[in-house]
This record gives C-alpha cells, structure tokens and sequence, in this order.
C-alpha cells in the first residue's frame, strides 16, 4: 500500500498518539520542575523518573496479554483511563516514593498504549514503506512531545494546573482512537519471543533500541534539570527542549526516506557517529557558551531522535507478520530498560561532574552504540 493512501485512514491512530504524547511530554517537564522546586537532588530526581521506564519496562510483559484478551481498542481505552487518572494524584502530595510509584503505574500504561499503536502501523506497512510509516509516527511524537514542554508555561507549572493538564489530554486521546474505523489487526498465536531470539533476529535492532532508551529517556527526564543547571531561564528551556525535539521530528521523514532507499544499518552507523560528535561539542558549550546550545540541540534532535525509528524498521524488515505484536513489546523493552538505567547513571554523574555532563554522558553512549553497530 503506498504510503500517502496509508497515513490517510491512519490519521485517527496518529491523532491520538498525538494527544497521548503531548501529555506525556508535559508531565515529564511538569516533574523536572517541581523536583528541582522540592529540591531533589539530581540522582533523586533520575531515579523518580527512571521508575516511569521501570513501568515502561513490566508493561511490555503485561500489556499484550491484554491486547490479546480484549482487542487493541479496549485495551487503549482502558489504559489511556488509568494513565488519566494517575497525574492528579502528583499534586495530592509531593514525595518521591510516590511519586516514584505514581511513575510505575503510568510508564505500564504508556508502553502499552505505544504497543497498540506500533504494532497495528507494523502491520498495516509493508517493507517498502515501512521506513517513511514510521517517520510519521515519530515526527508525530515529537511535535507533539515539543507542545508538552511548551505547556509547562501555561499557568502555575508549580501547581496543580500541569497535572489536570496531563489528565485532559489522556483523556482526549481516547477519543479518536476508540472511534477509528480501521479494522484492528487480526490476532494470531505467535510463538513466545524472549530477548535472545530478538537478538538473534536482528542484534542491531535489539542494541540500537536499548541504546535509544539511554539518550532518548535521559533527555526526556534530565533535559529540564539540565537547562536551569547551566543558568537558562524557564523560557530558555522550554525553548532548548522543544527545539531540540522539533528538530528530531521534522528529519524523521528524510532519514525514513534514506533508509527505505539504502542499508538501514549504514544510516544507523553514521547518525551515532554524528550525534556522539555534537554531544561532545555540547558538553564544551555548556561549560563556556551555553548561549550555542539551543542552535546545537536543533542539530543533535535532528539526528539522535532517528534511532530508535530505524531500529524498530530495521527490525521489522526480518520479522514474519506473527510476530509483530511480540517483536513490538521487544523492542519497546528494551528501549525501556535502557531508559529505566539511563537518568539514573546520568543523574549520578551530574551529581559528580556538574548538570553540563549531561551531555558527557550522551557522548559516551552513542559512541559506544556507534562502536557496536559496526562490529
């Protein structure tokens, strides 16, 4: 199916996404900013968010058990109510054991709500498109995580508005999904899929995903930290993060394009190796010029926010239609374990190094991921 007469009876999913995603993105920022208020230090501030990708992690065992049970419809709407109810609660009280809890509890709902939608695009796209399909759904998730951190602005961000903010669009994005009339993927007994066959399938798929889940769940969870940490104001760093996210959706669709024409895996290689480059010079800039730092997000957003895009193409590339849903929960684990790790180990080292090597911190991992995609 070409890819224009796809994303056309797809809009209902995407728009719902978008809504999913917008929220999402609020609360994290909505977080950040009220840690920083409480003041939690920074490896306090990592492990509340890392309990969000513990969540993200435990949903993708539970989750498809539940779209099997009941359909991909019901189980959406089912976890988009309990995901629209958790963020109130923030407000109720301000603690970080539970708020760590609080995280749990939505990071299963979210992955699950991903799972849906990433397995009904994977298996409605064929390999001739499936690169540009999922450039679509990425852009669509960051512009709409890029609104979340603008929204942070609107009213009181130390209060209660961001949470009942969060809880409207959770409960909007109900709307479009549940009404869609694209008929729902067909359910089929697929053989159970552990991690090792994953890597075995695809070892570059696997590794990417996990190492997306390190600088992708990091930035999300630090990146608000780390603006006030190098003196930006809040306008400053809504700004550096929306750019920085904006950036990364509006190149979705040009690498998907490269990588549906060439080795994915080549473009893989050569965007780790650029963003590691600009990481590294961002680590500089914080220290001297951080005035440089928003122009250099729009080039990192650019390129670290494809990985996990052509990991998950990649990977579907080799994967027998059956095998979707378990392939999706795959990925999506492993993206979670490494986002689980990753504010940990980069809230520890601002901790030691100073709130600038949160850039460090990228450097190092994309340069190792650049190191194992080419082995």
């Amino acid at each position: 199916m070409g890819v224009n007469k796809l994303l056309i009876p797809l809009a209902s999913l995407l728009s719902g996404l978008a809504l999913l995603v917008v929220g999402t993105g609020l609360m994290f920022a909505a977080i950040g900013a009220q840690a920083g208020s409480a003041k939690f230090s920074g490896l306090v501030t990592g492990l509340v968010m890392s309990a969000y990708f513990a969540g993200f992690v435990y949903g993708t065992y539970a989750c498809p058990a539940l779209i099997r049970r009941v359909g991909y419809i019901r189980a959406f709407a089912v976890m988009a109510s309990v995901a629209s109810a958790v963020p109130v609660l923030h407000a109720i009280w301000t603690n970080p054991w539970f708020w760590g809890l609080l995280r749990f509890v939505t990071g299963v709902c979210i992955v699950g709500l991903y799972v849906v939608i990433e397995s009904w695009l994977n298996v409605v796209a064929d390999k001739e498109s499936r690169g540009k399909v999922f450039a679509a759904y990425m852009a669509v998730s960051g512009v709409s995580t890029a609104v979340g951190q603008w929204l942070i602005l609107v009213g009181d961000r130390f209060g209660f508005v961001p949470f009942a903010l969060v809880s409207i669009l959770f409960s909007f994005a109900l709307i479009p999904t549940t009404l869609t009339t694209i008929r729902e993927p067909r359910q089929t007994e697929a053989p159970s899929m552990n991690l090792i066959s994953l890597f075995v399938i695809s070892p570059i798929g696997a590794i990417a995903s996990l190492g997306s889940g390190l600088i992708n769940g990091t930035f999300y969870s630090l990146g608000n930290v780390f603006g006030a940490g190098v003196g930006f104001s809040d306008n400053r760093t809504a700004a550096f993060m929306a750019i920085t996210i904006l950036s990364g959706a509006a190149f979705q669709w040009p690498v998907g394009h490269l990588s549906d024409r060439y080795d994915r895996r080549w473009i893989l290689f050569w965007i780790c190796v650029a963003s590691a480059g600009l990481a590294a010079v961002g680590f500089y800039l914080a220290r001297e010029y951080e005035n440089f730092l928003i122009l250099l997000g729009v080039l990192y957003g650019a390129l670290s926010f494809a990985i996990y895009g052509l990991s998950v193409a990649h990977t579907n590339d080799l994967i027998e239609p059956s095998k979707v849903l378990e392939t999706t929960g795959g990925l999506l684990l492993l993206y979670g374990i490494g986002a689980t790790m990753g504010p940990t180990l980069a809230g520890g080292l601002m901790d030691v190094l100073g709130p600038e090597s949160l850039m460090l911190y990228f450097a190092i991992v994309l340069t190792l991921l650049a190191g194992v995609v080419w082995y």
